[in-house]
């Protein structure tokens, strides 16, 4: 695709969210909303990418820390309009159209932002000019929040009038605008200049410039969103909700869609940035967290945790009430049952026995558990980091291996502090001449 720009609106609070956090940290799925909404316009192709901050703009940065973000921030919030003209200065970077579209929408897909670029650029038979600008429109049974889209009898796009300022009559109408445009720069920076805070906020609407575009006789294209819920905002904890459960039903779809076996979609929560090997069972309740690979021929669960940094490598098996932090668990290694691993590196065919921990915080730093292949936890075992068990080594049941006292390949440690079993010598027999014993002979 041809380079476009893009500016992300993020300055807002969020009043309806109540909540001293900005609306577009709150995250879905594990991620801010921002970010999520970033994401989509990079993979989209938007090149350079501007974000508007406000309401709390060191931590929208924070959120946003190691992008290739152009950050301009709105000191006084007078409206989406206002927003968008600051961005004039950096908007001169931009090769090609501008997107504009708000934080709060995660669930929007690289496609639909392509496909309202594309549009936008798409030439029509006897038009003297491109379009001055592009939004996308969606039909909803209930409207409430989002501004209407106003036509005139014959079809084509009059403008658009936001809830606040619509009259009984215009709240009745089903076609929204959710807040996706694309604009050709040259006739949009001109245009914010023209807008007037003349509304019951006493804001500068971009919603405005549409408006001021059709008087001025500029071409502006209303298209339908393709998936009406991709393009919805998040404006409360309702909001939020059901923006966390499309997500969850994407990836988990796209895990089964690539040979993953979920027994129970439902109750499976799968968060973005996941891999899953084929032919892997996920059993109910789990909870795998980004950042988690997982081979093949595995089995996760059920009431299991995977936390971002986890590796497991095919054949690896996690059970119930296991959770999982920042390790590596080699081919067909088993930890099945009420286990905690935390900055571990387990080798392949290790056994993990009930109630295993590896204690990796010392109240300062964290320290790593090196567990070599063919290892064996007794059930109760505390590993106390750092430390080191060996190839084929073994701990008994209730052992707790304090930090440094690594166990040499082989060994058995048992008890608490764990040292070496001393197996007793075996029994020696003595050898005999092969004669009877003399019989004693009795009393007369």
């Amino acid at each position: 695709m041809e380079p476009f720009g893009a500016v992300l609106l993020a300055a807002g609070q969020g009043i309806r969210m109540k909540s001293e956090r900005p609306k577009v940290l709150h995250q879905v799925l594990g991620t801010p909303m921002v970010r999520l909404a970033y994401r989509a316009l990079r993979d989209a192709g938007a090149d350079p990418v501007i974000v508007v901050v406000g309401y709390q703009a060191e931590s929208v940065r924070q959120a946003l820390a190691g992008e290739p973000v152009i950050f301009v921030e709105q000191r006084e919030r007078k409206g989406t309009g206002h927003a968008v003209l600051l961005c004039e200065k950096a908007a001169r970077r931009v090769r090609g159209p501008l997107v504009v579209m708000y934080g709060d929408t995660p669930l929007v897909s690289p496609a639909t932002l392509e496909a309202l670029v594309a549009a936008h650029r798409r030439e029509r038979p006897g038009a003297v000019a491109g379009a001055a600008a592009t939004l996308l429109t969606v039909r909803l049974a209930d409207p409430t929040g989002y501004g209407r889209i106003i036509r005139d009898p014959r079809g084509p796009l009059r403008g658009i009038v936001e809830e606040a300022d619509a009259t009984p009559e215009q709240r009745r109408i089903e076609e929204v605008n959710p807040g996706f445009y694309c604009f050709d720069p040259a006739a949009l920076f001109p245009a914010l200049r023209r807008i007037k805070p003349e509304n019951r906020k006493g804001e500068y609407y971009l919603t405005d410039v549409i408006r001021i575009l059709l008087l001025g006789g500029a071409e502006v294209r209303a298209i339908p969103a393709r998936d009406p819920e991709e393009v919805l905002g998040v404006n409360s904890r309702r909001d939020l909700a059901a923006a966390t459960e499309a997500l969850r039903r994407r990836e988990i779809d796209r895990h089964l869609d690539a040979g993953v076996t979920i027994l129970d979609p439902a109750a499976t929560y799968i968060e973005p940035g996941v891999t899953i090997g084929t032919d892997t069972v996920i059993f109910p309740f789990t909870v795998i967290r980004s950042g988690v690979r997982i081979g093949r021929h595995c089995e996760v669960g059920p009431f299991a945790q995977l936390r971002s940094g986890t590796v497991l490598e095919d054949g690896a098996e996690i059970g119930n009430f296991v959770e999982v932090k920042r390790s590596r668990l080699g081919p067909h290694t088993k930890a099945k049952h009420l286990t905690y691993l935390g900055d571990a590196e387990v080798g392949g065919r290790v056994n993990i026995g009930a109630g295993t921990i590896t204690a990796n915080y010392d109240g300062t730093s964290k320290h790593a558990t090196v567990i070599e292949d063919g290892a064996s936890t007794g059930s109760g075992t505390v590993l106390i980091a750092p430390v080191r068990m060996g190839r084929g080594s073994r701990t008994g049941a209730g052992a707790i291996v304090p930090a440094r006292h690594d166990i040499p390949a082989g060994a058995t440690v048992i008890g608490v502090p764990a040292r070496p079993l001393i197996r007793p010598p075996a029994a020696v027999s003595r050898p005999t001449s092969g004669r009877k014993p003399a019989q004693r002979r009795g009393r007369a």
